[in-house]
């Protein structure tokens, strides 16, 4: 008897041996602070990158571009992502030169551009609003007033219906993404006459607004109330219009990269989930941008 009472404890205390050991095994594998608690591996990498991504190209692109910028870092904090506002046509041959990641353009990208080995990635859609100065009664202006107002034939806003004021014509200078997206909307491509060339959206808003009968063009993203919007054909620059195809004078905001987003690093890889999540399409509504989808 005193035997099988013995057999019995040893069992016992084994079975309490085992069971510690095989708690700790568990322990050690998974670690309270370990963020191998989630169960997406992706996710698990992503939140270890640490580096830099370099942005060039449009001036039109900057508030978009700083507020990414700013949200990535602080979500990931060991990254540092900087962007120069040079144009588009120079953010793109800045990219396809390999010196920044990403080439900003806010226009399409041209063949020879794309034949080089830019990738178009869309990654907003703006709107380009026709702004005057806020003394002008004018309010809307058809498609073909806007091209005869911008190369010249129409030089006077009387002779649309306006007050008897000439007109001034502000624009962007030569290489400006706004500049080639508005053109080209309006098929006048180099055939523009200004009376300014502005090597800045706030010095377009700056100038159409002190000036008595200007009339210039700016993203949407960065209207107030310094001047007056114009409708076109009778259609405002809305969200809603430019889905539906209503507001003609609409463009992409492109993010160029050298090769497929897939062929770049972790980190680029990362701003473009981190662009494309929940979080980076609310700052996109936030700042007066069109999510693509």
């Amino acid at each position: 008897m005193k035997n099988v009472i013995i057999g019995i404890i040893s069992l016992l205390l084994l079975l309490i041996m085992i069971g510690s050991l095989s708690s700790c095994a568990k322990s050690d594998e998974y670690p309270d602070n370990a963020p191998e608690h989630s169960n997406n591996s992706k996710e698990i990498e992503i939140k270890k990158i640490a580096g830099t991504i370099t942005m060039a190209g449009s001036t039109s692109m900057e508030k978009l571009a700083n507020a990414l910028s700013e949200a990535f870092m602080e979500k990931y904090p060991d990254m540092l992502v900087s962007a120069e506002f040079i144009g588009s046509g120079a953010g793109i041959e800045a990219v396809l030169s390999s010196t920044v990641n990403i080439g900003n353009s806010s226009r399409h990208l041209k063949e020879t551009e794309i034949s080089n080995g830019a990738v178009e990635n869309i990654v907003a859609i703006d709107g380009i609003a026709v702004i005057l100065d806020k003394s002008n009664s004018k309010n809307d202006i058809s498609m073909d007033q806007l091209k005869k107002i911008f190369t010249g034939e129409i030089n006077n806003w009387s002779k649309i219906g306006g007050e008897n004021q000439p007109i001034v014509v502000i624009g962007r200078e030569a290489g400006s993404g706004t500049r080639d997206a508005f053109e080209e909307l309006l098929g006048i491509e180099e055939k523009c006459k200004y009376s300014n060339e502005i090597n800045s959206t706030g010095g377009v808003m700056a100038k159409v607004a002190s000036t008595p009968g200007a009339v210039g063009y700016v993203s949407l993203d960065v209207l107030d109330d310094t001047v007056s919007v114009a409708k076109i054909d009778g259609t405002e620059p809305t969200e809603e219009m430019i889905k539906a195809g209503s507001y003609l004078l609409s463009r992409p905001f492109i993010m160029a990269t050298k090769g497929e987003i897939s062929n770049q690093t972790l980190e680029i890889q990362a701003f473009f989930e981190f662009i494309k999540s929940e979080e980076g399409k609310e700052l996109i509504r936030r700042i007066g941008l069109i999510n693509v989808d």
